[in-house]
């Protein structure tokens, strides 16, 4: 068995192995006390307080601490209190029962085809309400005055309004109208082979294309839907909104969403700093093995 030869001096003689320092491994909590690792978890806190500030924000709007009382979309009121024209309508109103007062601009009753009534498909006959007020400041609203089961008997109930509005005394009396104010429904394309003319939809906008003397005109948003009928027509179904809930699920999922996002935030302080110590020691332990 032979040894192996050991460095020897410039007078032959054997020499020490050199030493080696012995270098210690950084623990986690070293690494994660260094400068750059706090200042970033610095970063991390000042973004996790932004994510909690709105989460709060969804809270607070998530809980209606005014709530509608029930039954508040029965009571009748004028609906300059509820709304003013142009202005869209907050949802605990919508379906407010509304009083108002004016005259029928004659030539502009119109129908709106695919209308139901008690899922009875028929039609509704619409009309411009000019309300009462300063004539200087025009203001309008679209009313449905009823419902009819056939185009032919819409039609009719048109020429019977078109000829009352038009009576000179009708420009002079004041009509008051009580109905439930209802939101725009939006415009749709008419049916395939249908007229172009032809509205399936309930909307103000799309109605006040087509009315007349309509220079300088307010409009309201909603219209409303009368709840006594005119023209030969039948009553138009318009029950009551159900009640909402105090509570908006929504913003509390959102909320819920705010408080991950900050966790996530500290979650990946930690798995960088991690990721930097575990990199650290496969250094150490690569020179280690170079080394021997």
């Amino acid at each position: 068995m032979t040894t192996p030869d050991l460095p020897t001096s410039p007078d032959g003689g054997a020499t020490a192995a050199p030493d080696v320092p012995e270098v210690f491994p950084p623990t986690l909590r070293e690494v994660l006390l260094r400068p750059r690792w706090i200042a970033l978890l610095a970063l991390c806190l000042v973004v996790a307080g932004v994510f909690a500030w709105l989460g709060q924000w969804q809270l607070g709007r998530a809980i209606d601490i005014d709530p509608t009382p029930p039954g508040a979309t029965e009571e009748v009121r004028p609906i300059a209190e509820v709304v003013e024209p142009g202005q869209y309508l907050s949802e605990p109103r919508v379906g407010q029962r509304v009083t108002v007062t004016g005259t029928w601009v004659p030539g502009d009753f119109i129908i709106v085809a695919s209308r139901f009534n008690d899922g009875v498909e028929g039609y509704w006959v619409t009309g411009q309400f000019r309300v009462a007020g300063d004539p200087a400041v025009p203001v309008s609203v679209a009313v449905a005055l009823g419902w009819a089961a056939t185009e032919a008997e819409a039609e009719a109930a048109v020429e019977r309004l078109n000829e009352d509005a038009a009576a000179p005394e009708a420009a002079e009396t004041a009509l008051a109208i009580t109905g439930r104010l209802i939101s725009d429904e939006g415009t749709a394309l008419p049916p395939t082979g249908a007229d172009p003319f032809t509205l399936t939809r309930m909307s103000p906008a799309a109605l006040l294309s087509r009315w007349h003397d309509a220079d300088g005109l307010s409009v309201y948003r909603q219209y409303v839907a009368a709840e006594v009928p005119q023209g030969g027509l039948e009553a138009i179904s318009s029950p009551a909104p159900a009640e909402g809930s105090d509570v908006n699920w929504l913003n509390i999922f959102y909320a819920a969403e705010w408080a991950v996002f900050a966790g996530f935030a500290f979650y990946l302080w930690y798995r960088l700093a991690r990721d930097a110590w575990e990199k650290e020691l496969e250094d150490l332990e690569d020179a280690a093995a170079a080394a021997s």
